[in-house]
Order: C-alpha cells, then structure tokens, then sequence
C-alpha cells in the first residue's frame, strides 16, 4: 500500500528548473492521530516550529481554502500565502501549494500522506520548488529538505508525547 502511495503521490516530474525531495518520518502514534494533526490546514503551528500564527483567508478548510502564514524571526522570509489543493481524509493525503509570500519558494507544491495503523504512522512529505535565482538546486533543495525534516521531527515529538499522556 505504501509503494503504491509513493509512485502516486511522491513521483513528481521535474522541469529542469526545479528540485524535489521525499523525506519519511516513522511516528510512535496511531493514525488517526497523526493525521488529526497534519490535515488541519487552519493550524499548521500546532507542530510546524517555523510558523508564529495562521489565518484563513479564504475557504471552510477544505480543497480550495487559502491561508496566510506568519513565519518566525531569522528565517529568510516574513509570510507565505499557501493554498489547500487536496485534502483526502480516506486516503490521508494533503497537497498545498505556496502562492505567495516574501520567500523565494517559487512554485513550491507539497504532498503529504500518512500510513500506518494503531499504534504507528509513516508520514511522507514530498515537494517540487523551482530552483531560486542565484542558487543552485542542492541549496534550494537543502533549504526546503531542512525545514520539512524539522517540522516532521516536531510533529514525531508531540504526537508520541500526545500518546504518552493519554
């Protein structure tokens, strides 16, 4: 099932402009608790430790929906406008593109997708950004690589910590 969810959802192309990566972060949490997380769109702070606040600029939450994202200080940006492109609670599939913003993630689109059961979860997160000007495609994907793997980390802790506390 796993492998299938990959070639569907984490097999980007790629114009010659652009990079991409997959990283997997294995959770010791259920599911559906993992998933209850990543599919709120209105609250990506709850585990993104890059984002100081979000607001709904437009939609219910759902495929469609448009937020605006206020970024922590130090990082080379202030606010990324990002819009829900799928949201497949069944599926557990989440894909949000970065509209705008004072960033350089130019045509930047994500997947997310959560396996598991129970007791675990695997998230996979996976993106296509053009690569930015005056940079090269190892720096651009280094940027993006690093804050994802921080933000999948983030999203292990507290989930694991959720579980441990109930």
């Amino acid at each position: 099932m796993m492998m299938m969810m990959m070639s569907q959802y984490h097999s980007p192309r790629l114009a010659p402009n652009q990079c991409g990566s997959s990283l997997i972060q294995t959770i010791d949490a259920p599911l559906p608790l993992v998933w209850s997380m990543v599919r709120k769109f209105d609250n990506p702070q709850a585990y993104k430790q890059f984002v100081k606040s979000c607001s709904v600029q437009a939609g219910d939450g759902g495929a469609g929906s448009v937020r605006e994202v206020s970024v922590i200080s130090g990082l080379p940006a202030g606010k990324s406008t990002e819009r829900l492109d799928k949201l497949d609670d069944d599926s557990h599939v989440m894909v949000v593109s970065i509209i705008g913003g004072d960033h350089r993630l130019v045509n930047y689109r994500s997947t997310t997708t959560v396996h598991g059961d129970e007791k675990n979860s695997v998230v996979i997160e996976s993106y296509v950004v053009d690569i930015a000007a005056g940079s090269s495609k190892e720096d651009t994907c280094l940027f993006a690589d690093t804050i994802i793997a921080c933000n999948l980390r983030s999203l292990a802790r507290i989930s694991e910590k959720m579980v441990c506390n109930t």
